[in-house]
């Protein structure tokens, strides 16, 4: 049973082996760069869409200021010339406006914490892609077979006997002046 198992381990680990070198890991990393800088566009998109859309909204909340402002003057018209009716009509469209402001608010408040969270991931998805960048350059550095060579040449480290005798007399003469 154990002699099934060990072979059957060694007919895997044996295939995986091919599988990788199958795959073409280069192949594979570059695609994956790809993948990586899809994402950090849509994430790009998405923020300047969620940028557009918090500048609309805070446009739109000015200008509700300015109406809210232009109602409060023509209700101080209204209530000085005794137009309770008109004042009626003018404070249900201060409220409508009042309502439509907070909800104005709210909206902009969510789109600004999602443009806080897409802003981040953009950031880390940058240094991500920076990362893999750097380790596409290298493997594709590795793999062209134009690194450096850094291997140490080969250097003659034999001692002959001539050496070992002029090494030993400098020796015992540092001793003898010491």
């Amino acid at each position: 049973m154990a002699l099934i198992t060990r072979v059957s381990r060694l007919f895997r680990a044996d295939l995986h082996a091919v599988l990788d070198r199958i795959e073409e890991p280069e192949a594979l990393l570059k695609q994956a760069l790809r993948e990586m800088e899809e994402e950090l566009n849509r994430d790009e998109q998405r923020s300047k869409f969620l940028r557009h859309e918090r500048g609309q909204l805070l446009a739109r909340h000015a200008e509700l200021e300015q109406k809210l402002a232009d109602l409060e003057h023509e209700l101080d018209i209204c209530f000085a010339n005794g137009k309770d009716d008109l004042a009626r009509a003018l404070i249900k469209r201060q409220l409508e406006a009042q309502r439509f402001c907070k909800a104005l608010t709210t909206k902009c408040d969510s789109v600004q914490l999602a443009l806080a969270d897409v802003t981040q991931r953009v950031e880390d998805q940058r240094a991500q892609l920076e990362i893999m960048r750097q380790k596409a350059e290298l493997f594709g550095d590795d793999s062209d077979g134009s690194t450096a060579d850094t291997s140490w040449p080969p250097v003659d480290i034999s001692v002959r006997e001539e050496d070992v005798e002029v090494a030993f007399l400098r020796e015992k003469q540092k001793r003898v002046r010491a």
